[in-house]
């Protein structure tokens, strides 16, 4: 038997933290269920209202995505925005594939549709890149941001841009994303209720309470002043939208949640497409909780300080601590270890569960359709499952990270047939 350490004190520590951030959750999803009521009212009053809207440029970065980006073209244009004031500037990164052919007969077609052809030589230097490229190219005062994959709904760049029109605070807003492909496979429907939980709790939670949201990679508008002011894109950054988001929030404005502002995007349907991803998204996610820790001092909104501490929860102290409750139920599994704390563990361990399933089942019933028993089932099998990949996401992340040094290098996710 292991002797000489404080196993009670890491055992007390980790249920600690678990717990935490258990009620911490609780917390945000009440508050994004109350959110969900508020912004029914809200879009309820936005339809009855006509607004002047601004002129908008649509920035899309496509690389090698002939499968998909006829489609979102003809989505956005098919869009009930005043088409005089839009334009759909298509950033063609290098593409080896059809790419360019396409985008040159939509421009035939459409005139607003402006393809730009980065030769291959010159691409392939990651998103930010080629946004800070395309930002260069508009005049407009709004600029909002697209994935090559996208299929928004006719009125979602009608709603997000009402948002300015209602609150000059605001440096962003940004819509909500859907799962085209959810009935694939079991791993896209897990994703599926994991995205619509992710906005519905923590999106919609943390707008209701503090008035902030982190942009997503698409389907989102912000100010081109804002852009300015802050700098752009940071090409360092493998998640180019959450560093931007703290860099908005940091000086001072606020970014909206808005998830009557829908847009239909593919997720991976295969697990080693979703470990790249996941993976590229934890060293991103390193990579901003370092370069925003020291300023958040400073920072004019101190919501920031609660956002970078949550990344920092959730990739180093909440992983670390199920990591250590594990181990240590295994030691004592195999009488390796006692922990002489008595306590109801079963039971405290049934109510957490309880709270998983019971929290994601109320976000799932904000969306038609989406509270059926085959997702709940999921929902359920997802903490014994899906759920358990994540601290692997994160390991093979840090050891990327730190342990090896590799190079961030930005990939697009792997478009599929639909």
């Amino acid at each position: 038997m292991i002797t000489g350490i404080p196993i009670d004190l890491f055992f007390l520590a980790s249920v600690f933290l678990i717990w935490t951030m258990l009620v911490y959750q609780f917390v945000l999803a009440f508050a994004g269920y109350l959110y969900s009521r508020e912004s029914a009212r809200e879009k309820a009053v936005l339809d009855r209202t006509t607004l002047d809207f601004p002129s908008l440029s649509i920035l899309i970065p496509a690389h090698n995505e002939e499968m998909v980006i006829e489609r979102t073209v003809r989505k956005i244009l098919a869009s009930e925005y005043p088409l005089d004031k839009l334009e759909i500037i298509v950033m063609n990164d290098g593409s080896s594939d059809r790419t360019a052919e396409i985008l040159d007969r939509l421009a035939g077609e459409f005139p607003n549709v402006r393809p730009v052809h980065i030769p291959k030589g010159e691409g392939g230097k990651g998103k930010a890149h080629v946004l800070n490229r395309a930002l260069k190219l508009t005049n407009q005062e709004m600029i909002a941001i697209y994935d090559a994959d996208n299929q928004p709904e006719p009125r979602a760049l009608v709603y997000l841009a009402a948002q300015f029109a209602l609150n000059p605070q605001l440096g962003a807003a940004l819509g909500k994303f859907r799962t085209l492909n959810r009935k694939r496979n079991l791993l896209t429907r897990f994703i599926n209720i994991e995205g619509l939980s992710f906005q519905w709790i923590v999106q919609a939670g943390r707008w209701k309470l503090l008035q902030i949201a982190t942009l997503p990679g698409t389907n989102f508008i912000v100010r081109k002043a804002v852009l300015a002011e802050v700098g752009g894109w940071d090409e360092q950054a493998l998640t180019e939208d959450a560093e931007l988001s703290l860099r908005i929030l940091e000086a001072g404005y606020r970014i909206k949640f808005v998830p009557y502002a829908v847009t239909w995007e593919q997720e991976p349907e295969t697990l080693a497409v979703w470990f790249r991803q996941r993976t590229r998204w934890a060293r991103g996610n390193f990579y901003l909780m370092h370069k925003f820790w020291r300023g958040i001092s400073t920072a004019k909104n101190k919501a920031l300080g609660l956002e970078v501490f949550y990344f920092m929860a959730l990739y180093y102290i909440f992983v670390a601590a199920i990591l250590t409750s594990a181990l240590l139920f295994v030691l004592g599994l195999f009488g390796m270890i006692f922990i002489p704390i008595p306590g109801p563990y079963l039971e405290v361990w049934l109510v957490a569960y309880f709270l998983f399933v019971s929290e994601i089942v109320l976000m799932l019933s904000r969306e038609v359709g989406e509270d059926s028993v085959s997702n709940i089932l999921c929902t359920m099998a997802m903490y014994f499952t899906y759920c358990q990949l994540w601290p692997l996401v994160v390991f093979s992340a840090f050891y990327k990270e730190y342990v090896k040094g590799e190079k961030r290098t930005w990939a697009k996710t792997q478009r599929f047939e639909e």
